[in-house]
């Protein structure tokens, strides 16, 4: 192979000659190309008998790796010199600092999650959670919501395989948890939920928070306790007011909508809420005759409109950094 060592000598030559990366490459394409020298010698394999194809291939193969590695050598060598030149002629100062990158923030709806959860945190709640896709038991039946239930339409439910459904609340994860702890119970349940809506107010995933606390004697004195001295602590005033409005859930008995006002504002809807009912009691087999208590939902993304003055819910999620980065922290 007489031509091959010809070829390998012949390449580290023209390398070793090359006094610039254009230089380089060219060499390169000379040797190592569709056409390169070598890449031709590899084209003749199969004109050779059949018990030498399999050696020469070797000795083909292990020079192209040798001069690949001599290429990469050199390209290093090349790119040291002109730093070094640069350097010498005081065209680079490398006591300038870096160019850093930029700081990022923490999204808005994630600051005003963080916020709730240490808020009710601070007031004895803890944190539950659970998964995002969930049973027809957990999201509707054991909250006592009937098979003939709005609810349940595909308007108003994103379904997916096996009967299974992305949650259209966080009360399962108050399900969940109700099935393997024992009251007295005191947790909020924060996460992603989806309905088939959107709008100005509206989108097919946004957040929810439900609250739950059952006890012996819980009553809606307590839920409207709670929820007032959230409200104060979370919009950092005192002249919050709050009035309950008859509404009606499946899974509470009495309900009530919250309504919030600041001053003499006007009121705003902004929770749902009602004593847990007993039949919800009963799906996890917790005696209703001796355990109460309440449970409330509320939309953090509502929260966080009204807390930074946002009057269209879709900007939160449309990540333009213009307008998250006037809430980063």
């Amino acid at each position: 192979m007489d031509a091959l060592n010809d070829i390998v000598e012949r390449a580290f030559a023209d390398f070793a000659a090359s006094a610039d990366p254009a230089a380089l490459e060219n060499a390169k394409a000379k040797y190592l190309g569709k056409a390169g020298a070598l890449t031709a010698l590899l084209k003749t394999l199969g004109t050779l008998p059949a018990d030498e194809r399999a050696a020469t291939g070797a000795r083909i193969n292990a020079a192209k790796r040798e001069l690949e590695d001599a290429l990469a050598l050199r390209r290093t060598a090349l790119a040291d010199a002109k730093l070094a030149a640069q350097l010498a002629a005081d065209a680079l100062d490398v006591s300038l600092p870096g160019r850093g990158r930029g700081i990022g923030g923490v999204h808005p709806l994630t600051l005003t999650l963080e916020r709730i959860e240490m808020l009710f945190h601070s007031l004895g709640f803890d944190v539950a959670d659970g998964p995002e896709i969930e049973d027809d038991f957990h999201n509707f039946t054991a909250l006592n919501t009937p098979e003939n239930h709005p609810a349940r339409s595909m308007h108003d439910t994103f379904y997916v395989d096996g009967g299974m459904v992305l949650r259209t609340h966080t009360s399962p994860i108050q399900v969940r948890y109700m099935e393997t702890h024992a009251p007295p119970i005191r947790i909020i349940a924060p996460g992603r939920v989806y309905r088939v809506d959107s709008d100005a107010t509206h989108a097919p995933m946004f957040h929810q928070v439900e609250g739950l606390w059952i006890g012996e004697d819980v009553s809606f004195a307590d839920l409207k306790s709670v929820f007032t001295e959230f409200l104060r602590l979370f919009f950092e005033r005192d002249d919050v007011t709050l009035r309950f409005r008859p509404s009606f859930f499946p899974f509470t008995e009495p309900s009530a909508e919250i309504d919030m006002r600041f001053g003499d504002s006007g009121w705003l809807e902004i929770a749902g809420s009602g004593q847990v009912h007993p039949n919800v009691l009963r799906a996890v087999n917790i005696d209703p005759e001796r355990w109460q208590g309440f449970a409330f939902g509320m939309g953090p993304d509502r929260l966080a409109m009204l807390r930074y003055g946002v009057d269209d819910l879709r900007l939160f999620y449309e990540n333009d950094l213009r307008f998250l980065a006037q809430f980063a922290e």
